[in-house]
């Protein structure tokens, strides 16, 4: 059984391996992160343009368990001054997330310690616990990824109430359909921003320009928490422009969306604070314009650091710390959840 009396010491061992990055992580006390390593795989799957499910899981295997003995040895930490061990178990590709189950419980059962499942989009809003960020209730959150565009309310630590979500292709999906398309490369997000970037000075002047590029603001005037970027995908597909301004509206339809549902939630329930997370929140434009928003209305705005915006395992690792002192879920031996 584990005990919490000493939750200012309890070092957690995290691995992340839901997608295509391996990633293992020490974290201290809830807050505080000794190691935080991640094996990429993007020049893997850059030439399939998108991630390709068992190259994925063939990769974790290679170096998950050498990446777990680097962790332990920056940190400087034998195996027996670790207390618990915490992993994805869901949503992801399944052969990725066998890969860290069982690694996982293969490292419990040897050193004999508890091991407890986390869901990897929870992470992800516990990702903004990281740092000296004051969290207050309620929270509404995006969750904005690859695979996922959610909006989720917490009215208080361990409870979730799901507002709404993708209905199809996921941000992050479009993003790196839309670059696919555009010939800009993978990952998808970084090379639309790098493309549309090329408008920074002209942008203002382009918002207003006659004959200038105009794509769809899916589902926005709807009334729901929902998102849809199948169609704004398709759209792309069917103009004719430069690639940059191709490129900038698309990346701006994208934010605009993203940011007013989010929004749109924070007023609805009164939101205290509002948080982005997810490999889409490294997004520059839509960072600055959610803190704009979030400034207007005057709520709190927590958005992670880049590295932990992106997959990473001490999410992992803050999320079952948090979640295991609150009695919110039983330490047991994780895995993985299909569906």
């Amino acid at each position: 059984m584990l005990l919490w009396y000493n939750a200012l010491a309890m070092r957690i061992l995290a691995i992340e391996s839901s997608c295509d990055d391996t990633a293992v992580a020490i974290v201290e006390g809830g807050r505080r992160v000794l190691v935080n390593l991640v094996s990429s795989q993007e020049k893997l799957h850059a030439k399939y343009g998108g991630v390709v499910p068992e190259v994925a899981s063939r990769r974790h295997l290679e170096v998950i368990y050498p990446l777990i003995e680097l962790a332990l040895k920056k940190a400087r930490l034998a195996p027996d001054k670790i207390n618990a061990i915490a992993v994805t178990t869901h949503p992801g590709l399944l052969g990725s997330l066998l890969v860290g189950v069982n690694a996982a419980k293969t490292l419990g059962y040897l050193w004999n310690r508890p091991v407890v499942g986390v869901n990897h989009l929870v992470g992800h809003i516990y990702a903004g616990w990281l740092g000296k960020a004051k969290i207050q209730y309620p929270l509404v959150s995006l969750v904005t990824s690859g695979g996922h565009s959610e909006i989720v309310l917490t009215r208080k630590m361990g409870e979730y109430k799901y507002l709404g979500g993708t209905l199809d292709d996921a941000a992050g999906e479009a993003f790196d359909k839309v670059a696919r398309h555009l010939k800009l490369g993978y990952p998808g997000g970084p090379a639309i921003a790098a493309e549309a970037a090329k408008l920074k000075v002209k942008s203002e002047k382009l918002k207003v320009r006659e004959g200038r590029i105009i794509l769809p603001r899916p589902m926005l005037d709807e009334d729901n928490f929902d998102f849809s970027f199948s169609g704004l995908k398709t759209a792309v597909t069917r103009v004719v422009g430069r690639r940059a301004d191709i490129a900038w509206e698309f990346q701006e339809a994208v934010v605009e969306v993203l940011s007013e549902k989010l929004f749109a939630a924070a007023r609805k329930y009164r939101a205290k604070t509002v948080l982005i997370g997810g490999g889409v929140a490294a997004n520059k434009r839509l960072r600055e314009e959610v803190e704009k928003r979030a400034q207007k209305l005057g709520v709190r705005v927590i958005i992670p650091d880049f590295e932990y915006c992106t997959d990473n395992a001490a999410m992992i690792g803050v999320a079952a710390y948090y979640l295991q002192r609150r009695g919110k879920d039983k330490w047991y031996n994780a895995n993985v959840i299909v569906g």
